[in-house]
């Protein structure tokens, strides 16, 4: 016998978002003498605090004024505040399992939004 679990809601969250998440949970469990922090939390909060660059508030500004443009879907857009990509290179890696290649003018226009956070 199989069970199925029900996707009920999906969102998409920059790392910036998930820091600050993540902070209030470490607080709440620092709080509790009694309660440890699990091993998957503990390197989930390592790794936020190695990679979020942006102030949550900035990361989601980022995202949509890269919604904005043409070429650029939803998950695209997080990831790219995610990884803050600075040269054409990088960001063709982000683009790299799409269907379509972008030309140099819609990679230069996506590096000047990010060039306008990082």
């Amino acid at each position: 016998m199989t069970i199925f679990k029900e996707k009920v809601h999906e969102e998409y969250l920059t790392t910036s978002e998930v820091k600050e998440l993540l902070e209030d949970v470490e607080a709440e469990r620092a709080a509790d003498e009694e309660r440890e922090l699990r091993y998957e939390l503990a390197r989930a909060i390592e790794h936020v605090n190695r990679f979020a660059f942006l102030d949550p508030e900035e990361s989601v500004e980022l995202v949509e004024d890269l919604l904005e443009l043409e070429k650029v879907d939803e998950v695209t857009a997080f990831k790219i505040a995610d990884l803050l990509p600075q040269s054409r290179d990088e960001l063709r890696a982000v683009y790299a399992q799409e269907r379509y290649a972008l030309d140099g003018d819609e990679l230069d226009e996506i590096l000047n939004v990010v060039a306008k956070y990082a």
